[in-house]
């Protein structure tokens, strides 16, 4: 499955704000203050109206559910629906942090990049309604 994503930011612990459509945004109903802790990169799926929201295992760590219920709160005012994505390197980076990754997420690796993991829930691939 390919899909064309909206990049919406793009950062890091080095260089957090490298790349910013504020427009898209405030499109989107979301207002992030410049304290706020954002996932290394925010992507609009624009055709399912679904934000995608990806944490790079090398920055942060996981989506584990403490981090979910930050994001969550961060984007709340968003008229797209949530998708949480956990991003690794390789399987063996995956299984470290495996016992920490949240339920009702996603889980991509950069050596196999055309499979997503599913961290179960109602349903395969798109945003929760809570």
């Amino acid at each position: 499955m390919y899909w064309c994503g909206r990049v919406i930011y793009v950062g890091d612990t080095e260089t957090k704000w490298a790349y910013l459509d504020s427009t898209a945004l405030k499109g989107l109903d979301i207002n992030i203050e410049e304290h706020g802790k954002m996932p290394d990169v925010v992507v609009h799926h624009v055709e399912k109206n679904w934000l995608v929201l990806i944490e790079v295992v090398t920055s942060h760590g996981p989506v584990n559910p403490k981090r979910r219920q930050e994001l969550k709160k961060l984007f709340a005012g968003s008229k797209a629906g949530i998708v949480y994505v956990t991003a690794f390197l390789d399987r063996r980076t995956m299984m470290k942090y495996l016992d920490e990754i949240s339920w009702e997420t996603e889980v991509w690796i950069a050596e196999t990049p055309t499979h997503l993991i599913h961290f179960n829930g109602e349903r395969f691939l798109g945003p929760y309604k809570n």
